[in-house]
């Protein structure tokens, strides 16, 4: 595996340690650079906390996180062994394996190393830009996600199996969740597309925004239709009510999973060592966000991920009474 440094969130490799030592220290380091995604969703932040534990836990490691465009691009760099780990939703991880839409002609040898927890799509508007239903983004100004997200890919698929036409019945921009927040606090947008945990930060930041009233869209009815077109990828949720500052009811949503990935060229025992303290670790990871309460040995099952398991993982799962 390449050894580079990357700067970002996580503990510095050498603190503390006497000076004359630092060059000799740094060069037995295993470095692991986590791709996250943008500042105002789950991915940066769970990712920082990740990277702090593996620093913290595991003798030799040295792990930070960096802001990224999403899953698509963190699978980029999986390919290219820029990262060694990256958070990516499991849809945009199946084209990446298979070489298809964003991918397209350049596959990723990527592997699950373990399943974080479900992704839920928001279909997010306010009171008065008259988006009431999914049939109302017609001719509206629309933000589908940032390039390099996998928000941008579940939307043209979310938006597909609604009927409606991505670039045709709508004015698109392409901007991440805390952007699009600000989008349509300035009236620059009508609505925006954003898949992440709950409660995601820039959602939340707009639900508490005085004189704004949040509207959350239903689009179950997606669903059926998205799994026959692309595999059984997706299930239906909800966002209950007053996840979110304003939101007086249940929101009935499209859902999908989020997986810690590698390359296949990762060895064996980093792969291990990874998954071990994640799970172990877990309640450190909660302190940071609740939805590393899904990491759990329970959920770490071959459905849950279609994309093949990294035989590190795979060893440490199997000694945990997990088969797989």
């Amino acid at each position: 595996m390449d050894r580079r440094t990357f700067l970002g969130a996580g503990a510095s490799l050498v603190a503390g340690a006497p000076l004359f030592d630092r060059a000799a220290f740094a060069q037995q380091q295993t470095t692991i650079a986590i791709a996250t995604g943008g500042t105002g969703g789950v991915y940066y932040p769970l990712g920082g906390g990740m990277a702090n534990v593996l620093t913290k836990y595991v003798p030799g490691y040295a792990a930070t996180a960096r802001v990224t465009g999403g899953s698509v691009d963190n699978l980029k760099l999986i390919g290219s062994q820029q990262s060694e780990v990256a958070l990516v939703m499991v849809d945009a991880a199946l084209d990446a394996l298979k070489g298809e839409d964003k991918f397209k002609g350049n596959p990723v040898e990527v592997r699950t190393l373990m399943v974080l927890y479900p992704n839920r799509m928001h279909v997010v508007s306010i009171e008065g830009k008259g988006v009431e239903k999914m049939s109302d983004l017609k001719g509206k100004r629309v933000s589908t996600g940032s390039p390099g997200s996998a928000t941008e890919v579940m939307a043209f698929r979310v938006i597909e199996a609604a009927g409606l036409d991505k670039d045709k019945d709508m004015r698109r921009e392409r901007l991440g969740v805390a952007e699009s927040t600000n989008a349509i606090k300035d009236g620059k947008i009508d609505a925006y597309f954003w898949v992440g945990g709950l409660p995601t930060a820039a959602v939340t930041d707009l639900g508490a925004t005085p004189g704004t009233k949040i509207k959350l869209i239903d689009h179950t009815d997606v669903v059926d239709v998205m799994n026959k077109k692309y595999g059984n990828l997706y299930t239906t949720g909800i966002i209950p009510a007053k996840t979110y500052p304003g939101q007086d009811k249940d929101n009935a949503i499209a859902v999908v999973q989020n997986i810690l990935v590698a390359n296949a060229k990762m060895p064996d025992k980093v792969a291990y060592d990874i998954v071990k303290t994640f799970i172990e670790k877990r309640d450190e990871l909660v302190a940071v966000h609740g939805e590393a309460k899904a990491i759990a040995l329970e959920n770490q099952i071959e459905k849950n991920s279609p994309i093949p398991w990294h035989p590190g993982a795979v060893k440490y799962l199997n000694e945990k009474g997990v088969k797989m």
